[in-house]
């Protein structure tokens, strides 16, 4: 059974997160393309410090709901780039959203990243950089494009603990893309080893998993297709059976050495 506007609101309105709250849930839904975006990226910008004017790389933006998201939110400038997702279907989102003023949207390969190095006072990334950064040589690339002083953050999906073999329990549910799910500690000393960055701040989301299942059970009852429903009922099944024992999620925030000192 679905969900009128108000129970659906209801059901969306963490106190965790005042600032999602703010967002049309179906608006949300209509471009979920994982776990709640939002509530990641409020998590991590309470730690980044971002002021008005930054120029910010939205880098994975999926359907530019975080980019717009960061422009309303911190009033930076927001390069929304991503893969998968063409820039005019984003262009049509950021214009109804009022933000085209401040979000540029762009196709964009995250190795291939098309800016001068130094460009850009933060790069953020939401449930995407998995897909790409577990490359050894990936966050020396990446810094490139950061300004000396300036800020990396990343939110994805990772492990309490990393692993040598699927547990039993996930079997039925476990994709070979999980391989590139790791934990904090791994992702902070990935960082940390290339002296390209230095960690600021890392951690797990507590309850993490629990707000992964209650958006994915939203999703299920109130999606608009039937892909979304089930796909998003095969999660939840998952993190069921999980119940924590094994996912979790990551927030790293980085900062690239100023000129001459740290």
């Amino acid at each position: 059974m679905g969900m009128d506007d108000e129970q659906l609101r209801a059901q969306l309105t963490l106190p965790r997160f005042p600032r999602s709250a703010a967002y049309d849930p179906r608006w949300l839904i209509r471009n979920v393309m994982g776990p709640n975006p939002l509530w990641l990226l409020e998590e991590l910008t309470a730690r980044m410090p971002l002021r008005p004017g930054m120029r910010v790389l939205d880098l994975g933006c999926g359907k530019a709901v975080t980019s717009i998201f960061l422009a309303r939110e911190f009033g930076v400038t927001v390069w929304a780039a991503d893969l998968w997702v063409a820039p005019t279907e984003n262009l049509a989102r950021i214009r109804e959203a009022g933000c085209a003023d401040r979000v540029f949207p762009l196709l964009a390969e995250a190795r291939e990243l098309p800016f001068a190095h130094g460009y850009f006072d933060a790069v953020i990334s939401i449930d995407a950089y998995h897909y790409f950064g577990t490359d050894d040589f990936y966050v020396g690339y990446l810094a490139d494009f950061i300004r000396p002083g300036g800020l990396l953050g990343i939110a994805v999906p990772g492990l309490r603990a990393e692993i040598d073999r699927v547990p039993e329990h996930l079997r039925p549910y476990w994709q070979w893309e999980f391989a590139s799910l790791h934990s904090v500690g791994w992702w902070r000393r990935h960082w940390e080893l290339t002296g390209k960055v230095g960690v600021l701040d890392a951690w797990e989301q507590d309850d993490g998993w629990r707000y992964w299942r209650h958006w994915c059970r939203v999703c299920a009852q109130a999606g608009e297709d039937e892909t979304v429903r089930e796909a998003s009922r095969h999660e939840a099944r998952m993190l069921d059976a999980d119940e924590g024992r094994t996912f979790t999620f990551a927030l790293l925030v980085a900062k690239k050495p100023e000129v001459g000192g740290t």
